[in-house]
This record gives C-alpha cells, structure tokens and sequence, in this order.
C-alpha cells in the first residue's frame, strides 16, 4: 500500500494537494483524486522556461479528473540567498495564502522515504542534533494548517511504476540531477556509497520518538520558570532556569525568541549556546534580551518590528490584534509607539512596563496621528491584545 493510512486519518472531505508535475506528487494526485473533493495547486518559480508548460500539463489532468486547478506565481525572489531553500518557502508560503483563502485546512505533499533518506544525510553532513535529525514529519501544523505527506513511506520508484501501469505522464525536472544542488549529491552519494534508504529513515523515526520526550520536558520547563507579560515580554526566572539541562535551556530560549520576533526559524546554534553564557544587554533574532531581578526578560527590539500597516491587515507584528470600545476614536493603522508616540503618554510608568518594551508595543493612528497606546497607559476605548500567549508559545515549543 503506497499511501499511509494512518496519516489520512481525520481528514477533511475537502483536500488540497500540491502538484509540481513529478512522479511522486503526480501519483499522489491520482491516488487521491476519487477519495477526497480535492483542490490542486500548482507553484510556477519562473525559474525555467518549462515550468509554465509544466503547470499547464498538470492543469490538463486535472481537468480530466475533474479535479480543481490553479497555478501560483513567484515574482518576488531577490536573488539573494540559497535558491532552493528560498524556492521552498515562497512555495510554502504561497500555497499556504491560497489555502486559508480558499477555506482549505489541510494540505498533501509528495515527500517520500528517498526524500526522508536525503534530509536525514543532508543534515548529519551540517551538523543537526536531534531535531533535524528526525526527519519530515508525517503531519505538521503551520500557521492554521496541517501540512500531511501520505507518501513518507513509499519508495520513489515504486510510484512511478504506479504511473507507468496507468498510463500516466510525469515531469523530471533537470535540476534533480544537477549536483550543483546538495540534495542531489546527497541523493548520489546514498547510492554510491550504498546506504541504507529504509535504514536512515529509520534513524529519523526513532530521533523523532526522542524530539517527542524532549519537547514534552522543555513545555514542563516553561510552564515553571516562564511568564508572558501582557506587554508581550518573555520573563525568565533564572535560578530554577540555570538548574535544567542545557538542552531544554536551549530549546526554551529558542521557542521565547521565535514567539517574540514571530521569526519562523530558530536562531543558530552558537548563538544560542552564547546568550546563555552571557544574556544580559543582548539582542538576537529580533529580540533585546536583559538581565532584572534575577529574571533573563526577552523583549522585542523596536528597530526590528515591521512599519504600520493597516488594521484591516488584522495582526500585527506576528501576534498584537486591537480592538475597539463602542465610541471609541477612529484609526487607521497600527505600529510600534516608538519614542515620539511614548512621549505622547504621560503616565506609561504607572503601567509596570519598561520604557523599552513599550516603545515596541503596538500603538493606533490615523493620518500619522497617535490615537491610543493601550499598552502605555493610553486606552482612549482601545485594546491590544496577543493573537496567541503561553499556548502559542507552547506550540512553538512543540513544533521546533
């Protein structure tokens, strides 16, 4: 049996799939094309020429299926960084927006063991501990949806004989053999120097039982030296903090800086491991990290949040939503108070925030004018509040 039941399990009627036109994800179409009221989506990098024509033959089966297509465009690569790395979060990134638009909750990729096989060396050659080690997961949730790779334990030859015996046409894409890319020199070297697929997926499996134990223990953790601040900022105790495995340290201090930044990866390691060292007066990942009255406070630091944007944008900064009284005044934007706007609040001391945390906190305006910073002492019929606290924070925890 190709596909996992066990991961299918609980699954809406209403599916999306992602399709770039490969053997694998091209199999994973058909196979789920007469169980599910399925949506195929389709990112077109424009990074080759073929890649619309691709898309367009994806288009094709769909509609032979009656299945529902559309086609994603990336335009905004600016050339900078790793392309393949870039390529897969736009990717992510763009599907994901469609989906929520669409009403769409859950999402199936094309991920089989030979890819497991290939993350597993890929990151044992970086260095990864645990987390990394442990491979793709059969189920993950992002941003309000579940990503799902039915395919994890399938052999990528199999599936296409699967699409031989049906008569079903695929795309290789050319890169896959361009040893440019470490995933296929990785790919080579699995099979020159014959290593085990079935065995370095198994490493990811059983990793993966040990990630479990780890981030039930860093929740524990959390749950009793750390406390969340209705101005957003992570306090620490730091005396039961010192006394735990370093391990858990480290995923702690990782999980505060990705709820305070609202960055999607963990900072590097080394950094990490320095914080710890020597927290106080530090800022990584977005944050200013202190050292008060025995607690190490993780504050956001305000030359990194993002410019006003609209209310109608609905969150900010990754986790303040506002709200307003009846009667309150109007505003158009929200953004960081910043020093003009705490200048503005005459009595902010009196709300036990340091004058760093506020200057950061959320603030409302309207044609450039501040209207309320509920945070430091100005309601005027405003309220902000965190989009998610200590259970956001704890999902991150979960979830690496």
């Amino acid at each position: 049996m190709l596909l996992n039941e066990a991961c299918l399990t609980g699954i809406p009627d209403t599916l999306a799939v992602a399709v770039s036109g490969g053997g694998d994800s091209m199999a994973l179409l058909h196979m789920l094309a007469a169980r599910y009221d399925l949506r195929a989506v389709t990112v077109d990098h424009g990074l080759r020429p073929k890649g619309a024509d691709e898309a367009a033959m994806v288009a094709g089966f769909c509609q032979t299926f009656g299945v529902p297509h559309v086609t994603l465009k990336w335009h905004d690569w600016d050339r900078k960084g790793n392309l393949q790395s870039e390529a897969r979060r736009a990717r992510l990134r763009l599907i994901g927006d469609w989906a929520r638009d669409q009403g769409i909750t859950h999402i199936a990729l094309g991920h089989t063991l030979d890819d497991q096989a290939e993350t597993v060396l890929l990151r044992l050659l970086r260095g990864s501990g645990v987390d990394g080690l442990s491979g793709m997961a059969e189920r993950r949730q992002d941003e309000g949806l579940t990503w799902i790779r039915p395919l994890l334990h399938a052999r990528r030859a199999d599936l296409r004989a699967y699409l031989r015996d049906r008569g079903i046409d695929w795309v290789d894409d050319p890169s896959n053999d361009d040893p440019h890319y470490a995933r296929v020199r990785a790919r080579k070297a699995i099979a020159a120097l014959g290593l085990e697929v079935e065995g370095l997926a198994d490493t990811a499996t059983r990793l993966r039982r040990a990630r479990a134990v780890l981030e039930l223990d860093t929740v524990a953790l959390a749950d009793a030296v750390l406390e969340i601040t209705d101005a957003g900022e992570v306090q620490i105790t730091r005396a039961a903090f010192d006394l735990a495995p370093d391990e858990l340290r480290l995923r702690l201090m990782a999980g505060a800086l990705r709820w305070v930044s609202g960055a999607p990866y963990r900072p590097r390691f080394d950094s990490l491991v320095a914080l710890l060292e020597d927290p106080d007066g530090r800022t990584l990942h977005g944050c200013v990290i202190r050292l008060r009255s025995g607690k190490i406070s993780v504050r956001r630091e305000v030359s990194k949040v993002p410019p006003p944007a609209s209310l109608e944008n609905g969150v900010w900064d990754n986790r303040w939503i506002a709200e307003a009284e009846s009667g309150a005044p109007g505003a158009t934007h929200i953004g960081a108070l910043g020093e003009e706007g705490l200048q503005q609040c005459g009595n902010w001391r009196e709300t036990g925030h340091a004058r760093e945390v506020l200057l950061a906190s959320p603030a409302l305006r309207k044609n450039g004018v501040l209207v309320a910073a509920p945070l430091a002492g100005m309601a005027n019929g405003w309220a902000c509040r965190l989009k998610e606290g200590k259970k956001g924070l704890n999902n991150l925890l979960m979830s690496g």
